[in-house]
């Protein structure tokens, strides 16, 4: 399904919503659940992602960034999710304050995967009736049905 995005979090981190009010503690927080998840180093996974920040804004508009880097050992794409109670500055193409935070990391030699990665992240979050229901969400559980119906399906039946 093209708005599940359970192959991304499977392995990855959907996090309860947050109060944090910035950027870089919204990061913080995401790289560390990565890097307990993956057990790759935390600083390693936020130098990378705000590298890439510094290159140019991840965040897409509508209250969404999808801060993203390359890593060393990573065998595939794996991503995290923060929705924040209120909007932090990621220097969104509309200006608005970001709220919904999905960090995606790859291996480094995966161009193509983390093009298809970031991509299937966009399609899924530009869906208002997804980030409404999001901004709505009040807990981890609710938030991954929302991520993750396929494996909500699957795990009712």
């Amino acid at each position: 399904m093209a708005t599940d995005l359970t192959s991304l979090l499977a392995e990855g981190v959907i996090l309860e919503p947050s109060s944090a009010d910035s950027r870089k503690q919204a990061l913080t927080l995401l790289s560390q659940a990565l890097a307990a998840k993956t057990k790759l180093d935390a600083r390693d996974i936020f130098d990378a992602v705000m590298e890439r920040e510094r290159l140019g804004s991840t965040g897409v508009g509508e209250g969404v960034a999808i801060p993203h880097a390359r890593i060393d050992r990573l065998s595939h794409p794996i991503g995290g999710f923060l929705r924040l109670e209120s909007g932090v500055d990621f220097d969104a193409v509309d200006e608005r304050p970001c709220d919904l935070v999905f960090m995606l990391i790859a291996p480094v030699g995966s161009g193509a995967d983390h093009l298809r990665a970031l991509a299937q992240v966009s399609r899924t979050l530009r869906q208002p009736h997804i980030r409404e229901a999001l901004r709505k969400a009040e807990n981890e559980s609710a938030i991954r049905k929302i991520l993750c119906p396929e494996a909500a399906k699957a795990s009712a039946a």
